[in-house]
């Protein structure tokens, strides 16, 4: 039997204008907006800027925090077997950062958070299957939390852990010869 720690959303603000993106967090009771973009500005959508949107959603009642150690836009190491299960550099480099001490600092952040109020994980991309928040959901799957992703006002889909990620001792791995293939 599995235990489960909690629960998690995740959400990207994609180009919806401030009122939109606040009624699909309302909609699925959202408390607390995690952003995990490494650089929270947005010149096309500067609604979605750090300190704009922090403003905007403490305003209606939401807390804003900002998990840079979970940022994406990470650098690959092509000499790290780490990752190589990723056809794309950007989720290989992440899954390398999946196993720094900056990211497990960053995910213990957000695990407290996440205890105390209904927390949803943001980034820009709304598909989570394109953005480095389908890693960081993994890494909450693997430590016993429940993860949900929000589409829409009323869309969403529970996570599960997948290709190319593969359980190894208390974590996971995302290397190739391990996964038996690159995603």
């Amino acid at each position: 039997m599995t235990v489960v720690e909690g629960a998690v959303w995740t959400v990207g603000h994609s180009t919806h204008s401030f009122p939109g993106f606040l009624a699909i967090l309302q909609a699925h009771g959202i408390e607390t907006v995690a952003d995990v973009r490494r650089f929270p500005g947005s010149r096309r959508h500067p609604q979605f800027g750090g300190e704009a949107l922090a403003a905007s959603l403490e305003a209606n009642g939401i807390a804003y925090h900002w998990f840079t150690e979970l940022g994406g836009r990470r650098r690959p190491d092509f000499e790290d077997e780490e990752g190589s299960g990723w056809r794309h550099p950007s989720f290989r480099a992440y899954a390398q950062h999946l196993q720094s001490d900056e990211f497990a600092r960053g995910l213990a952040a957000l695990l407290h958070v996440g205890q105390a109020t209904r927390t949803a994980v943001m980034c820009s991309e709304l598909l989570w299957w394109r953005c480095h928040r389908r890693l960081i959901a993994d890494a909450l799957v693997v430590s016993g939390w429940e993860v949900t992703h929000i589409l829409g006002v009323n869309e969403e889909s529970a996570h599960r852990v997948a290709a190319p990620a593969v359980m190894e001792g208390e974590g996971l791995t995302y290397v190739a010869a391990k996964a038996g293939c690159r995603c």
